[in-house]
């Protein structure tokens, strides 16, 4: 990991983009960025022409040196930032970041020759900064395994799913809640204990653990993961409540 100074940035927005029905791909040009880990988040400031400012934070979907991020942002229906980033900014608009931030949530290609294996478990929108892992691991010469299990309500509601299709270094495994693409032999369910314990590396293994999704989510999977025998240490977890 890259110690990189946090300050405020000015950011310009060079493209938007849909990303499901409801979240929106943003991608900014900020001159002066350090560069950032996989998993980062920043704060993204807004300022109304009263001079009310009202900040939220974000994962972010890129990693690396350059000064272009990439943002995957879900509206959250009564939220004050995410209903203006996904509805109204648009390309040229200005945008204040701070970052990078976080520090133990994030992963780095290791230089161990036989590296630990890396799990990763998003619910929803959790998915954005470990896609940013995958996505970096493919990158790299780091040999560890990747795996990614994605709990996700329907098919249209996937992040980054053409991008997650051409992975070739991280297994992807898909479980859908509310509603299952055709031909899928799996019901469309809620994730249950047995089949994390089956998609999962498990604890004899002892993999590196990122989980991130919603607080009841992220609370759940953590428990079953310590219930299975996995080292509290190697289980991060990041979540995300309900205003944005």
């Amino acid at each position: 990991m890259t110690l990189r100074r946090t300050a405020w940035h000015r950011a310009t927005v060079v493209s938007v983009a849909a990303e499901t029905a409801t979240a929106r791909r943003i991608e900014l040009e900020v001159p002066t960025w350090p560069g950032n880990d996989a998993g980062s988040h920043v704060d993204i400031r807004l300022t109304a022409p009263d001079g009310y400012q009202a900040t939220r934070s974000y994962s972010v979907a890129s990693s690396g040196p350059g000064t272009r991020l990439v943002l995957a942002v879900d509206e959250v229906a009564d939220g004050e930032v995410s209903p203006f980033l996904v509805r109204v900014l648009a390309v040229g608009d200005p945008v204040e970041v701070h970052g990078p931030l976080g520090r133990f949530f994030v992963w780095t290609p290791s230089a161990d020759p036989d590296p630990a294996p890396v799990q990763l478990v998003a619910g929803g929108s959790g998915v954005v900064p470990l896609y940013a892992m995958a996505a970096a691991h493919e990158r790299s010469d780091d040999g560890s395994e990747f795996r990614l299990l994605y709990s996700v309500r329907t098919p249209d509601d996937v992040f980054f799913r053409r991008e997650l299709a051409a992975l070739r270094r991280t297994r992807v495994d898909l479980v859908h809640t509310r509603s299952a693409p055709e031909g899928d032999r799996r019901p469309p369910r809620r994730l249950v204990r047995e089949e994390l314990d089956r998609l999962t590396l498990g604890p004899a293994l002892a993999p590196r653990i990122f989980v991130c999704g919603s607080t009841p989510f992220v609370e759940t999977v953590s428990r079953w993961l310590l219930e299975a025998g996995h080292a509290p240490a190697a289980v991060r977890t990041e979540r995300f409540g309900g205003s944005a």
